[in-house]
């Protein structure tokens, strides 16, 4: 017995490092990925959906605000990446690292819960996580640009507003894609297999025809959208806005499909505006549906417990205590 303490107080901290070296891994490599389509505004590099965002507070979420220093040693290796580290440098590092934290400290606040089951979280992760949280990385890193004289003064918007709205995109798409993937569970039927490899091909169809079509067609992903959140609920609808979104933006950078020959404002706006649709109504239809069937399943169970009651009171048997207990609270609620 005196062997097992000391094991346990060496584990702590070799899984408490393995957890950080994760996180700062995933996070480089999402930085990488959302290099691969990137816009240029005004001399800055911005991404339209930046990954590293969503991957952050979905770590904070899983593994706690511990794992913070991941998140800051993921977001040095970017920069270095990118470009070479100075005091410029460091005040970024520092937003990175302050927008998930302060997302992470919010959406605790508001009492979110990581499966997502009710439709107060996914509105909790959409104006807590997102657009609130994620303001505070755009406006300290473009402060800090134009501060350093490597952006005008006049182009602090310009380059704000897309940069809060790749980071809020990120944790739009990615976070809530990382929350309920561990949860999925293969379906038990072949029925299920069936539409759901009947819905990956018609969306490996309609997807890319649609944001490389130079006609106005992305109105055409949203049926797939709603197929996928009523019948898969938030995993098939939240990879269902993300594959829709991420072929939008490599047609956006590329200038292609409905994007070719407009202004980059158009491209801007355009692109924006279709991923943050896509995301909310993936994330928000799903959230009502699968807090709809958590309903019907618990006012199931209440019934089923009830009539069991009520055939031992009709049988003279006494009924078991702790099932007596939950009809009663059930019949109360």
């Amino acid at each position: 017995m005196t062997d097992v303490v000391p094991r346990q107080d060496l584990r702590a901290p070799a899984v408490y490092v393995l957890q950080t070296l994760t996180v700062a891994a995933c996070y480089y490599a999402g930085g990488r990925l959302g290099l691969l389509y990137e816009l240029q505004v005004n001399g800055s590099v911005v991404s339209p959906i930046w990954p590293p965002t969503g991957i952050a507070v979905a770590s904070l979420l899983i593994l706690g605000a511990r794992v913070w220093p991941g998140i800051t040693l993921g977001a040095l290796l970017v920069i270095g990446h990118l470009t070479s580290l100075g005091p410029t440098s460091l005040g970024l590092l520092c937003a990175h690292t302050a927008a998930p934290l302060c997302a992470y400290w919010l959406l605790r606040r508001a009492g979110f819960r990581t499966d997502l089951g009710r439709l107060r979280d996914c509105l909790s992760l959409v104006f807590l996580g997102g657009f609130a949280a994620m303001l505070v990385s755009s406006t300290i890193a473009t402060g800090l640009l134009v501060v350093s004289g490597e952006l005008p003064a006049g182009s602090f918007w310009s380059v704000w507003l897309p940069w809060w709205v790749g980071d809020a995109m990120g944790v739009l798409l990615i976070t809530p894609t990382l929350l309920v993937l561990p949860r999925v569970r293969s379906p038990a039927h072949w029925s299920r297999w069936k539409e759901a490899l009947g819905l990956a091909a018609v969306a490996g169809v309609v997807v890319p025809f649609a944001t490389q079509s130079t006609g106005s067609l992305l109105f055409s992903v949203y049926p797939l959208l709603i197929w996928s959140a009523l019948r898969f609920e938030l995993p098939g609808s939240m990879l269902c806005a993300l594959f829709a979104s991420v072929l939008a933006t490599k047609a956006a950078t590329q200038r292609s499909g409905p994007f070719a020959h407009v202004s980059d404002t158009q491209i801007m706006v355009n692109l924006h505006a279709f991923n943050a649709a896509a995301a909310l109504t993936a994330l928000l239809l799903s959230a009502v549906i699968t807090e709809q069937h958590n309903t019907r399943r618990s006012v199931e169970q209440a019934c089923q417990e009830l009539a069991e009651v009520l055939e031992h009171l009709t049988a003279g048997e006494a009924v078991p205590h702790g099932r007596a207990q939950r009809s009663e609270g059930s019949g109360a609620a």
